[in-house]
Formats: C-alpha cells, structure tokens, sequence
C-alpha cells in the first residue's frame, strides 16, 4: 500500500437552505495514495465536488463540515486559515471545469501565473518570468513568450484549460484536484489533455483525483473509483474491479448510460426540406481609420448539404471549425453567399420581414439550457413566448398548448409556473426543447444539446428527440463533439475543418471506414481515448 496524501474519514457536509438543513455529503470515506489517481464519479448533485473542496476548507461559510481529512497526517477540518492558505495552491491544487470562469478576463495569462509564485514562492520579475516560461512549455502551450501578455479570450479553450493546469503546477503540488477538467472541451483537445495530465503526474510524482461524470475517462485513466449518489460513496474499489463486476445497481446504471443504437429510418419519399450548394460565410478583416477590408476569415467555405423530413444530418469538428456558423447562416441569422433552399424555396435574399413567417418553421435548442432560458419567466411564459408572435390555432388556448407539449416532452404541467432554476439540467434541456417544438417546425438545429448533461441524462434526451422525430417527421442539423451522440442520432455525417467540409457521406460509411485523416483523429480521439494507462 502506497503512502497516504490524502484521508478523508467520515465526512458530512451540510448546508441550510430556506432554513432547513440540506445534507449535500453524508459519511464519506476515501484515500488517495501517493502517485496514485483515484476518480470520484457521479450525477450533477452526487456531492463530488463539494467532498473535494472540503478537503481544503473551500466551502462557503454556510456550510457545516464535520468528520476528519487528513492530508499528509495533517487535519484540514477546522484547521486555521492561515494553514489552510499556506496548503491550498501550494501542495493541494485545483484545475476547474471551465477555465474561462477561473481565469481573470481583466489579467494577462503572465500576471496571473504570477500571482501563484509571488505568494508562495516570493518569485518576481525575471526569476518568475523564467518559471512561468518553463510552466507553460510543460504543458505544451506553443510559442510561449508570445502568449504571456495574451488574456484569457485570446486563447482557445484547450489553451486555456493548459493555462489552469499550468497555475496548478506552478508550486509542485503534492495532489492535483481536476474537476471534470475536460468537459467542455473537443474530443481531441480533451485526448490531448489528458495525455498531459498522466504525463505531468508521472514526471512530477503526483497523485490525482479526479472529479468526472464520463466513466470513458475513468475507465482508462483511474487507479481507484469511487462512485457517489446522492451524497454517499455507494461503491468503491480498483477500477477494472468495478467496471467489470459492479456490485450497486447504481454502479450498473452508470455504466450502462451510453447514448447506442440508431436512428429510425428515414420515411420512403420523405420531401427535401433543406439544402444548399457552396454556402459560403466569410468575415471581413478591416483595418485603419477608413475600416477598408484587408482580408477575410473564411469561417465556412463551400458547405454542400441536404436533408429530408425526418432525417438528421450531423456536423461534427472541433471548436472554430464553423459548425455553429454554418447552422447561424443557415437559419439567415449571419451573412451568407450561396443559395439556401427550404423547403423548395431559396431564402438567402429574403429580408427580415419575408422571413419573419418562416421563423417558426425553423427553430434552435442550444448548448446550455440554463443560459438560454429567461430566470424571470415562467416555464409557461418560456415555452409560450413564441405562440405570442407566430399566433395560436384557432379552438386552442396557449396554456393548452404548453401543457400538451410539456406532457410530450416528459414534463409535468403542474410545475409549469416554476422557473428555470427550480429544474434540474435535464429538466431545463426539455424545456427548451418544448419552447422550439410548440411551434411545430420543419427544421430543428440542435447545437450541442447533451454535452453539458449527464450521461444517463444524455440517453433520455436522446431517446426524446428520436420519439419527436418519429412522431413529427422533423428534420434535425445536429451540432456535436460527442460522436457517441452523433452516431446514436445522425442518418447521416459532415465532417468540418477550419471551415471546410473535409468528408460527408452516410452515418455507417463516415464512422465505419472514414476517408479523411482528420476524421480518423476525431474518431481515434473519441473512441479510444489514448492515456497509456494511469501508471
């Protein structure tokens, strides 16, 4: 048995809200060895990131924090600030699921790197300079004195994710706590960073834990897992032991969560809803004081496309690959040069006004329910706001109409008068999937609507969406990184580059025997995650 970092014995956290006591963590056990990598899995709501950040005191003063973590021997709970500060960030570092939230917008990437050094290390001007250099070629940011007076929005997001982990490192930690660091992140992106992350652990002799919901991951990358429900370590135990012989029923649901099977088949004679020929969407460049155009970025180029009633068509790439430009330009909401045919008319040189009767054929459910839905509105008022302007049916009331939609999403119309937050992530994600289908459209683009979800909720909206496309004869552009997902719902696959399609064909031709080298890296990346064992 390896020596222990970290302790945790019987830990309970509670929190009061609307004066009753809320208990998020209940008499939770675990231990991370040194040079280890345990995983702590679970739902949104399980307690996994509030049992990490208890660790090092991290939790708002509402919260009472009782048991015992020991990290080296030393107890944390009730421990003096002063200790706590002196551990955090300097042996027990965190890495965060969204880098743009932790990272300060207002700072260079060289100031706040700097700020670790200077307070744990006393390291200034050029000795941290030199440090934070040597920090951020550790964890492949390329052509790094170029970037250190860059800010957090000029990176992309695996830049900046490799900025987090390069704070993190910043003073030799002892353990390095990533929560769902990879998430948010593209299929290769989030490949190459955990190669990253197992190659940093073993050079520096780390030990890890690691906050995640995508078992994927954990299968490959773990030592040890620990699967949390409800506020309980409900099993644990060598992570080949647990994937291969699960003991909770819990642990089996989890495991069995994966988006599978296929589409229905596309009805005979379905009608061509959509298609265009060479669409193209370029920005232009301006520059000096009479903003002439110098250049263009050439976000889409040539995007040749069709798709029938019933029919989902996937597009699939990394980040700035123009997927999301290219559905924009699509539903007329950017500029676009090509012909745009719905359902047998050409849109592209409709103004705003001729188009106006033809938004509530064409709807869109985005990424992050919680940001796309109104905090002030009603679920009611949400999911009614476009029969305010498209009209309702004659012999019908609105409220009718929500309840109905609501009861065919698999909502209750009881609930309808809550609002957004008093709904889970699946909840809100079925809400705005009921807010575009009450409209009835013919066309649905679907921007990455299962990648902040989940993986057994990521299943029930996929199955909900394969029920409404059955039922309506739908049309989906279906926007992912996730290419379980994609596979699960596409008939068939787009693949985009820095703006090109670089591969489109049928769904089993695409994944099955793709033609492109990009592709084929995409594929490797989400299928075979490479970590050459945790090691």
């Amino acid at each position: 048995m390896s020596e222990t970092v970290l302790d945790v014995r019987g830990l309970n956290v509670t929190f009061q809200q609307e004066g009753r006591a809320v208990r998020a963590v209940r008499d939770v056990s675990f231990s991370v060895g040194r040079g280890e990598t345990v995983a702590l899995v679970g739902e949104s709501g399980s307690g996994k990131s509030v049992s990490a950040l208890a660790s090092v005191g991290l939790l708002p003063d509402a919260a009472e924090v009782e048991g015992s973590v020991r990290y080296q021997g030393q107890e944390m709970v009730g421990a003096p600030q002063r200790r706590l500060r002196q551990i955090r960030g300097n042996d027990i570092s965190f890495i965060f699921q969204e880098p743009m939230t932790s990272l300060n917008p207002l700072h260079t990437i060289e100031k706040q790197l700097g700020e670790s050094l200077a307070l744990h290390q006393g390291l200034t001007g050029a000795a941290a300079r030199k440090r934070i250099l040597e920090l951020l070629d550790k964890v492949g940011i390329r052509d790094a004195e170029s970037r250190l007076g860059a800010y957090p929005h000029q990176l992309s997001g695996g830049q900046r994710q490799r900025v987090m982990i390069a704070m993190a490192l910043a003073n030799g930690p002892e353990l390095l706590v990533a929560d769902e660091p990879t998430t948010a992140l593209d299929v290769t992106i989030q490949a190459q960073i955990l190669e990253l992350l197992v190659d940093l652990k073993r050079a520096e002799g780390m030990s890890l834990l690691f906050i995640t919901h995508d078992l994927n991951i954990v299968r490959k990358f773990a030592d040890r897992v620990c699967v949390m429900q409800h506020g309980e370590i409900v099993e644990q135990g060598p992570t080949a032991e647990v994937f291969d012989s699960p003991q909770h029923p819990y642990t089996r649901k989890l495991l069995a969560a994966e988006a599978a099977g296929a589409p229905g088949p596309v009805p005979p004679g379905a009608p061509e809803v959509l298609s265009t020929e060479a669409l193209r969407v370029w920005f232009p460049i301006q520059r000096g004081f009479l903003r002439r155009t110098v250049g263009h970025v050439k976000a889409v180029n040539a995007a040749t496309l069709s798709l029938r009633a019933g029919e989902t068509l996937g597009v699939v790439g990394e980040s700035g690959s123009g997927k999301t430009t290219l559905a924009l330009a699509i539903l007329r909401l950017v500029s676009s040069d090509g012909p745009i045919v719905f359902q047998g008319s050409d849109i592209q040189g409709r103004t705003s006004r001729q188009l106006r009767a033809l938004r509530k054929d064409l709807q869109i459910v985005f990424q992050d329910p919680f940001g796309s839905l109104s905090p002030r509105m009603t679920v009611e008022e949400i999911i009614a706001e476009g029969l305010g302007v498209h009209g309702v049916p004659k012999g019908q009331t609105a409220r009718e109409l929500v309840a109905q939609i609501m009861t065919e999403v698999g909502l209750d119309p009881a609930t309808m008068a809550r609002y957004p937050h008093e709904f889970s992530g699946g909840q809100r994600q079925r809400i705005a999937i009921a807010r575009a289908m009450i409209l009835r459209p013919k066309l649905v683009v679907l921007d990455e609507p299962t990648s902040a979800l989940d993986m057994t909720v990521q299943v029930q909206i996929v199955e909900l969406l394969r029920d409404l496309q059955r039922r309506h004869g739908l049309a989906y552009l279906f926007i992912s990184h996730d290419l379980r997902v994609v596979r699960a719902l596409s008939h068939k696959i787009i693949v985009m580059q820095q703006g090109d399609v670089v591969e489109a064909g049928s769904a089993e031709q695409v994944f099955d025997a793709p033609r492109s080298a990009y592709t084929r890296q995409l594929m490797a990346a989400a299928f075979d995650i490479s970590t050459r064992g945790a090691a």
